[in-house]
């Protein structure tokens, strides 16, 4: 006889009671995020912690300009290829492409020529349809930073910044930069050293599904 443990095997079931746990723990500190209120929901699922609210930052706007590139079908540029490959694309609007360069063959030797990482290098390949599109970055903090570069010297004018890398080396500075620096594009980040590709594409996810998951 196989061995069989009693567990939840309903995979939606699961997801609707997770997203009530979520909102029945956070109570009244979910409600304060308004409009971004979905975006939580699906980063803190994404965590396994509800204590990441308290670290999560966004700009007026951000959801707007965000939601508004997503239906105009404006590009969305990813920093590695997990957080390329774990946005849903049956949720996307039509005609929205989903990209990293990354792994494109220019990549190391002009990270070479630079003299910084791939993942920073990366960013270069990103501009000719990075205006008005979404940029998402979940590992590299060099990543986030060059975007902020190109931003400031007016190279690059995405529509916003999802920026969550995660690490010890430059990812808390990386955010920080992020949210205080004069770029004026709408952001949203989680500050410290948490993140990485699964809550950045969540907050993806959560932006290009207007559908009510779980009934309030």
């Amino acid at each position: 006889m196989s061995t069989r443990l009693e567990y939840e095997r309903d995979g939606a079931a699961i997801t609707r009671g997770s997203f009530a746990l979520i909102r029945e723990e956070l109570g009244e500190r979910l409600a304060c995020f308004g409009v971004l209120e979905p975006v939580v929901v699906r980063m803190v699922h994404a965590a396994g912690d509800t204590g990441i609210v308290e670290l999560l930052q966004a700009s007026d706007g951000f959801v707007a300009e965000a939601t508004g590139a997503l239906r105009r079908g404006a590009t969305v540029w990813c920093d590695s290829e997990m957080v390329a490959r774990g946005i849903t694309r049956a949720r996307l609007p039509a005609g929205v492409d989903v990209r990293c360069a990354l792994g494109d063959p220019e990549v190391p030797e002009l990270a070479r020529r630079l003299g910084t990482t791939r993942a920073a290098a990366a960013v270069e390949l990103w501009l000719d349809t990075l205006d008005g599109g979404l940029a998402v970055v979940g590992n590299a903090p060099t990543a986030l930073f060059r975007l902020l570069e190109l931003m400031l010297d007016g190279v690059a004018r995405p529509a916003a910044v999802i920026g969550v890398p995660v690490g010890f080396i430059g990812a808390a500075e990386s955010k920080e930069a992020l949210a205080t620096l004069p770029h004026e594009v709408p952001y949203l980040t989680l500050h410290g050293r948490r993140g990485g590709s699964a809550m950045a594409c969540a907050a993806v996810n959560a932006l290009a599904d207007e559908r009510e998951v779980v009934p309030r």
